[in-house]
């Protein structure tokens, strides 16, 4: 996400004019079939509310959506996100099954298992752009500094997405929040002098002397609603001359002082009506006229109120402006304040509104109490089963605190850290592990507290101390709960071969044998407890130890096509194990199986690994074009969810293309980032691309230094990866450095032996032919390219035809050599692998052929997201797939392809296939 702006960045206006003008602008936009964002932003009282009402006033023929948030209502999952949708509730028919099940869910429709956020997310945009196909919408949102977590985020979600739909989204707020940081936003400035004093002018019947009018205009800096309350109160005798405003408060302050003098002026019975309006933000009449009749407040109460110029009372009730909210709540008594809540839980429906029912339960609680705590525990299952994991970590830290046995109240404090966690609000996790710890623990809590606070470690570095803290955690748990040892001691093994060289406190190895030496797996074996044994053994034992168990477990997981969540959760490290054991097909039917699940279940959280999983495994195999697609989904949902960016694939692709430049760029960026973050596995990663990258472009030197260490360091160390070593055998066989190649080949069939695939048996035969000569180097060339043959690995089968045809040319077989080359060449071109394909190129022309320059025509430019949605239409997919792949509206899909077909000039997506280039490269072509 992109970080807030700095003031200069941001356009202030002071001229309301302008401000409607501006707004204008958009709702015109709007009728015309284009989309608007806008964040009003100013001070309490600064005008933005009459702006919003100007919009809403100058829009015909739309369809009005409000809400308003309410700072009461922060806890209250999805308040704000119900409250605006309930207009358009009429269109939810018509979205996709899992969109359509999410938002039933959240808003409580239905039961089921809780939605992905950011699959409420998607199913919000959708509902948005079916509705205004109808009619353009207009929402319109108040107070959104005050939105509950979960609301702000979907519409944060939603306005970024916005292009082709007729929707306008207004918000006002006082300050800038994380989930609007980035959008358009005006700075609303207070009036110039001239406009404060013809307002000042309209509110004062009498005389007002100059000497007091520049006062008030100084004192209240422009801002509309101080012009409007400062004068109130004041004699005649003041406003005409003498008067100076005292200058101890802030213009809020004073302005807040203005209100609660007139509160202080109503009967008592007024007052305490507004107290209890003020604590229910819903501003439903019946429910304010219950809790009033619980009190004893009649209706003559309300007529004072209004006359006041504090509320209105129609068919909702509203205060003037939020400061009079703040002001009757926090003027009141805790008391006061303890029996308004008890009389509001009294009256609210417990059917049909039981979570503000048990949140007004707990406010009118001043000491421990568990059948309140037990009732916000319940709402934060309700909570939970909707996807509002931040409301549900509120309920659950509020149960905490009024819990009487310290152990029950230690173990709801977890439960809220825990739930934190999983929102993603990592410091209030660690804030609330500290509550919990801090009380009556016994050793599974504590156990678990100290888990809870390595997972965090780990989501936060993926490195680092992470290994060490895991590793401690599991030790501890062993005696408690030996079930989630074992679990633990898997995280620990995926942290330390993340953290690899860079760990502290801790290594793999010791992680293996602590894990091997942990609870006893399950019998007969689940496929976890044949992972963790056989991931824990290669690194103590090697690969002729672990190799048959890992292929063992990646059986299991083949073969156990639905796993229960905690188990599924490994998917991605079993791919991890098929790629140790050079098992391609394994690793691509789990990824695509785990990914097409993720992907119907919306659980996008999941989906960054998968992708980047199975995005991998087609660039080995030399599928660019397609990888590149799953790239273009991965940013897609890296972005929507706010997930650290996967940069592997991208390095890997920028590599096989030859794109030094680029692959530089990406190298430097990741390698800073993971070194911040003790991430030493992204180094190794980054040497062996580099490699990749300087052997394709015959840089052999470059390739050489790149990887030189390999066969210094531990043979499981991320820089002695079997594929970084074979990099290194061509690298060191060209430059000369026999003896290096040599160990390195030694390395290599450390790994291809007991694997014993065609895979690993052929890049091995390869790297022996590498340091062969005569019959024995051809027998092993002709291995390779047989066994590779049999694979779907193309880029291996590719190199190896390169390095046989360049052995050839060598040894003075031309003929023979151009047969390779070419094959070479064509396999390389088809993948869009430049490098390579430039060194096969430069080889054939030493063999005597004739080589055809390699053109692209692309047409004109297409921009990054229209070649994104024209590479999928391209693969078949519906609008409707194409925007939820890509996190856009099916309309917006239709937009881009309609530029696409213009620019490209095709009129159909089969043709697509024909026109659209290979190559990926935006920045080319944008």
């Amino acid at each position: 996400m992109a970080g807030a702006r700095s003031a200069a960045e941001i356009p202030m206006l002071r001229d309301r004019r302008d401000v409607c003008a501006a707004l204008d602008g958009l709702l015109g936009g709007a009728r015309a079939g284009r989309s608007g964002v806008l964040v009003l932003r100013g001070e309490a009282g600064i005008g933005k509310t009459a702006l919003l009402e100007h919009a809403i006033k100058s829009a015909s023929e739309v369809t009005l959506l409000r809400a308003m948030g309410a700072e009461s209502e922060m806890e209250l999952a999805f308040a704000a996100l119900h409250q605006l949708c309930a207009a358009v509730d009429a269109f939810v028919d018509r979205l996709p099954a899992p969109q359509r099940e999410a938002l039933e869910i959240t808003f409580g429709v239905s039961a089921g298992t809780a939605p992905d956020r950011f699959l409420v997310s998607l199913a919000t945009l959708s509902l948005f752009s079916e509705a205004a196909q109808e009619r353009p919408l207009l929402c319109v949102i108040d107070d959104a500094q005050w939105l509950d977590r979960a609301s702000a985020q979907v519409l944060g979600f939603v306005a970024r997405r916005l292009l082709a739909e007729p929707v306008v989204l207004l918000f006002a707020a006082r300050e800038t929040t994380d989930a609007f940081a980035d959008l358009p936003e005006l700075l609303i400035e207070g009036l110039g002098d001239a406009e404060a004093r013809k307002l000042l002018a309209s509110v004062i019947p009498g005389r007002l002397d100059d000497r007091v009018a520049d006062q008030l205009v100084a004192e209240a800096r422009g801002n509309p609603l101080a012009l409007l309350e400062l004068p109130r109160g004041l004699s005649p005798a003041q406003l005409a001359g003498g008067f100076r405003l005292p200058g101890a408060l802030s213009l809020a302050g004073t302005v807040e002082q203005s209100f609660l003098q007139r509160l202080e002026a109503l009967p008592e019975s007024s007052q305490r009506l507004l107290l209890v309006a003020a604590a229910e933000p819903l501003g439903d009449p019946a429910l304010l006229r219950r809790a009033a009749e619980r009190l004893g407040i009649t209706g003559t109460a309300r007529e004072p109120a209004e006359s006041a110029g504090l509320i209105e009372f129609n068919g909702r009730v509203r205060f003037r402006h939020p400061l009079v909210r703040s002001a009757v709540y926090r003027v009141a008594a805790a008391g006061q304040r303890r029996r308004v809540h008890r009389a509001l839980a009294e009256a609210t429906d417990a059917e049909t509104d039981p979570d503000r029912r048990a949140w007004h339960l707990a406010e009118a609680t001043a000491g421990p109490d568990e059948d309140v705590a037990a009732e916000l525990e319940r709402a934060a299952a309700r909570a939970e089963a909707r996807g509002g994991l931040a409301a549900a970590a509120a309920f659950l830290q509020r149960a905490a605190a009024l819990t009487p046995e310290p152990r029950r109240s230690a173990q709801r404090a977890l439960a809220a850290a825990q739930t934190s966690y999983q929102a993603g609000a990592l410091d209030e996790a660690l804030a609330l592990l500290a509550t919990a710890e801090g009380g009556s623990v016994d050793d599974l809590q504590r156990a678990r507290v100290h888990l809870l606070r390595a997972q965090i470690a780990f989501a936060v570095q993926r490195g680092g101390h992470a290994p060490r803290l895991l590793l401690e955690a599991a030790r501890e748990l062993e005696a408690v709960d030996p079930e989630r040892a074992r679990a633990t001691y898997l995280e620990a093994l995926e942290a330390a071969r993340f953290a690899d060289r860079l760990a502290h406190g801790t290594d793999l190895v010791e992680v293996s044998r602590a894990a091997l030496a942990g609870p006893a797996p399950h019998s007969p074996p689940r496929p976890t407890d044949l992972l963790l044994q056989g991931m824990a053994t290669l690194p103590i034992d090697g690969h002729a130890a672990g190799v048959p168990i890992l292929r063992a477990a990646v059986s299991a997981f083949r073969e156990e096509a639905v796993l229960p969540p905690e188990e599924s959760r490994w998917i991605s490290f079993a791919c991890r194990a098929a790629w140790d054991v050079w098992d391609e097909e394994s690793w691509r039917l789990l990824a695509t199986r785990e990914l097409q699940r993720a992907r119907d279940a919306g659980a996008l959280m999941a989906m960054p690994l998968l992708l980047s999983s199975l995005s991998y495994v087609q660039v080995l195999c030399g599928e660019l074009s397609t990888s590149e697609s799953l790239l273009d989904e991965l940013r897609a949902t890296t972005a929507a969810t706010g997930i650290p960016a996967h940069r592997y694939v991208e390095i890997w692709v920028a590599a096989l293309r030859g794109r030094e430049p680029e692959l530089l760029a990406l190298v430097e960026d990741f390698t800073t980032d993971a070194q911040a973050r003790g991430e030493g596995f992204a180094l190794g990663f980054a040497a062996q691309a580099g490699a990749v990258l300087y052997n394709g472009l015959g840089r052999y030197e470059e390739a050489f230094a790149a990887v030189r260490e390999a066969v210094d360091v531990a043979p499981h160390s991320e820089l002695s990866t079997p594929s970084t070593v074979a990099e290194l055998v061509e690298a060191a066989a060209r430059t000369g450095e026999r003896r290096i190649a040599e160990r390195a080949l030694e390395r290599l069939t450390l790994s291809t032996r007991p694997s014993g695939g065609d895979w690993a048996l052929g890049v091995e035969a390869r790297s022996r032919a590498l340091l062969s000569d005569g019959d024995a180097a051809e027998r092993l060339y002709h291995e390779a390219i047989e066994r590779l043959g049999r694979t779907r690995v193309r880029v291996q089968l590719a190199r190896t035809h390169l390095l046989y045809g360049e052995w050839l040319r060598r040894e003075r077989r031309r003929l023979d050599s151009r047969d390779q080359l070419r094959t070479a060449l064509e396999l390389f071109a088809s993948m869009g692998a430049d490098g390579f394909a430039a060194r096969a190129e430069r080889e054939l022309l030493a063999s005597g052929e004739r080589v055809r320059k390699r053109r692209i025509e692309t047409g004109e430019h297409l921009t990054a997201q229209e070649i994104q949605v024209a590479r999928l239409a391209r693969d078949g997919l519906s609008n409707r797939e194409i925007g939820a792949r890509l996190f856009i509206s099916h309309h917006t899909v239709d937009y881009h392809l309609r530029k696409v077909f213009t620019k490209l000039d095709v009129t159909s997506r089969i043709q697509l296939g024909r026109v659209l280039p290979e190559r990926s490269d935006a920045a080319g072509l944008a």
